[in-house]
């Protein structure tokens, strides 16, 4: 191997420049372009793709159906940008934040025939850097890219990596007491492919071979640390660590997945469009994004690397209890989680139970 990175490596590198607005290039099928950002990207590098040739502006099906777009494939509307289209233009369509102030953008031409492999491809790096789904798109030669001292991605190559469940390592464990419970260790774990680390907090001394009390707890900033009342995520971290003290032993695993896997920046905009009266799964959708973007299975990964093989889920969520079962973990009894209603998170969670399934 020696120095050069690998792919995982090379595909971090990506998703920093595309958060740094500098373009990738991705190659496949027979063909090469380049991607960018619609979020970080300037005035002055949208001239300079210009002037590479005809611009997309890859969209998830999601953001086109509030646009009225077509999405002629999978998953994706291929926007084609007007040669006089500024950078304005094109961040209005990524943004939904005035979706209601200026609702006309259209009509917009979309692409059909070909191949959206490569649109597709770019936005998941858009996601996987936490940033709008949103990517503008223009094919070039391969020797365009490489004299412009851009990344070069395959692919085929990328494709499985990016859909693949990331290894994660173990870093380091320590004994942390806590408020909840004095005899508490901290594990920390993190994915080989350079995203954020994730942590499980261990109760006491858990038997491995009986079902351990165990909550899979995505991290929220403004509900854990800040006591947000919009959300009911600080109430049920603290009663589940409560709780697992009061029982002697248990473990939560404390996952990077703010905003149900779609950011903090991301989730401020959901709040926003929040304000404007449509409701969290609405939100997620207007800005391109699914009702959920989390991956359950790094819990069930942590978990047994922990040495579990059965939980007693603290949870209202069927979906986590149904990813535990694919991925190995029994998950014999769910333990309910019914704390944090407030007057400003009663709308939030009366959603959460119609149109995602929690048992509230």
């Amino acid at each position: 191997m020696g120095l050069r990175p690998d792919l995982n490596e090379t595909l971090a590198r990506a998703r920093a420049d595309l958060r740094m607005g500098v373009p990738v290039g991705l190659t496949g099928g027979g063909e090469t372009v380049l991607v960018a950002s619609a979020e970080t990207l300037s005035e002055a590098r949208l001239c300079a793709l210009r002037a590479l040739g005809p611009l997309d502006l890859a969209l998830t099906d999601r953001r086109a159906a509030t646009l009225k777009a077509r999405a002629y494939d999978l998953g994706v509307a291929r926007v084609v940008v007007p040669e006089e289209a500024r950078l304005s233009w094109v961040q209005d369509l990524a943004d939904p934040a005035d979706d209601l102030a200026n609702p006309m953008k259209g009509p917009l031409q979309t692409r059909r025939g070909g191949s959206a492999a490569l649109h597709r491809l770019a936005l998941q790096l858009c996601k996987g850097a936490r940033l709008l789904p949103a990517a503008l798109v223009v094919a070039v030669s391969a020797q365009t890219a490489t004299a412009e001292g851009l990344l070069l991605i395959d692919a085929a190559e990328a494709a499985p990596l990016l859909d693949a469940l990331p290894e994660l390592d173990h870093v380091v464990s320590a004994r942390v007491p806590l408020r909840a419970a004095e005899k508490a260790r901290l594990h920390i774990y993190r994915p080989k492919d350079g995203s954020e680390e994730h942590y499980a907090i261990e109760i006491g001394r858990p038997d491995r071979g009986a079902p351990v009390l165990a909550r899979l707890h995505s991290a929220c900033f403004t509900g854990d640390l800040l006591g947000s009342l919009k959300c009911d995520c600080g109430p049920q971290l603290n009663a589940a660590l409560m709780q697992m003290g009061q029982e002697g032993a248990g473990v939560l695993l404390y996952l990077q997945q703010e905003g149900r896997g779609i950011g903090l920046a991301n989730k401020m905009r959901a709040y926003a469009l929040q304000d404007q009266g449509f409701d969290t799964v609405e939100a997620n959708h207007r800005l391109g994004f699914e009702d959920d973007e989390r991956d359950f299975r790094l819990g069930a990964q942590i978990l047994g690397k922990l040495g579990f093989s059965a939980v007693r889920l603290m949870t209202n969520n069927p979906a986590k209890m149904r990813m535990m079962e694919s991925c190995g973990i029994a998950v014999p009894e769910r333990v309910p989680l019914k704390v944090g209603e407030t007057p400003f998170n009663s709308r939030y969670l009366a959603v959460k139970a119609a149109k995602s399934g929690h048992l509230l």
